[in-house]
């Protein structure tokens, strides 16, 4: 019985150290790709309006605006203005395809960035590009080229942890309500049990000579109706009972 009342506790405490490991593990990680494994700016910068020469690799790669903030950024993040990128290649390699691609936006010491396109590169090679925008008000606006963490997907596995372990509490909650439910009442505090209560209740009184004569005499009477005895056999018990 203790160990079916304790099982509930087990699972309860199982699931908050699942929800505390989850939002531990997202915190740290968020923190980690935005200071340490964040590579948005791994291929160089160009600034807004200007132009520019970066190598860049075959594969995907991001642009992110990035620029200097005074004071932290709004409740909606970086607020992003109109802005135009050309990227041209070397002579026979194919047109990076440009995409839009928002993200959010990374705030480390006033410096703010934040991802807007994701470009396919052909092919590895060193690329001109062209920038502008209405950048007016932000301070040394200009486009990272760069890409995404390679932990990012590491902040998703730590989201997942977390719904699971938000229904294993659900579940819990759920088992230890029924558990509740099935367990029976506990005795009063201070109550006492000794053997006279239970002779007063199974044996209410003790038969007297009398009482037991008459069991035995319907017990012959039922013997001799089911056949077991004879009339005579019948008379003789029955004079031996009332004899003593």
């Amino acid at each position: 019985m203790a160990g079916g009342r304790a099982a509930p506790k087990i699972f309860i405490v199982s699931a908050v150290l699942t929800l505390v490991v989850a939002v531990v593990g997202f915190i740290v990680t968020l923190a980690l790709n935005a200071f340490l494994f964040d590579k948005y700016a791994a291929y160089g910068e160009v600034p807004i309006p200007g132009s520019g020469s970066l190598h860049l690799p075959a594969g995907e790669a991001t642009v992110s605006f990035h620029t200097m903030t005074v004071g932290s950024t709004s409740g909606g993040g970086l607020p992003v203005p109109p802005l135009g990128l050309t990227i041209t290649p070397p002579a026979g390699v194919p047109d990076p395809e440009v995409t839009e691609s928002w993200g959010t936006t990374t705030t480390i010491n006033n410096d703010v960035h934040i991802r807007v396109w994701v470009v396919s590169i052909p092919q590895d090679a060193i690329y001109d590009i062209t920038t502008d925008g209405e950048v007016n008000g932000f301070i040394n606006p200009r486009l990272a080229f760069g890409h995404d963490s390679s932990n990012s997907t590491l902040v998703w596995v730590f989201v997942g942890l977390f719904v699971f372990g938000l229904a294993e509490l659900a579940v819990a909650i759920v088992y230890a309500v029924k558990s509740g439910k099935r367990a029976s009442p506990a005795a009063p505090v201070g109550a006492t049990f000794n053997i006279g209560d239970l002779h007063a209740v199974s044996d209410p009184y003790t038969p007297n000579d009398d009482g037991i004569r008459i069991e035995q005499l319907k017990h012959l009477a039922a013997l001799r109706d089911s056949g077991a005895l004879t009339a005579e056999e019948f008379e003789a018990e029955k004079r031996k009972i009332l004899d003593g």
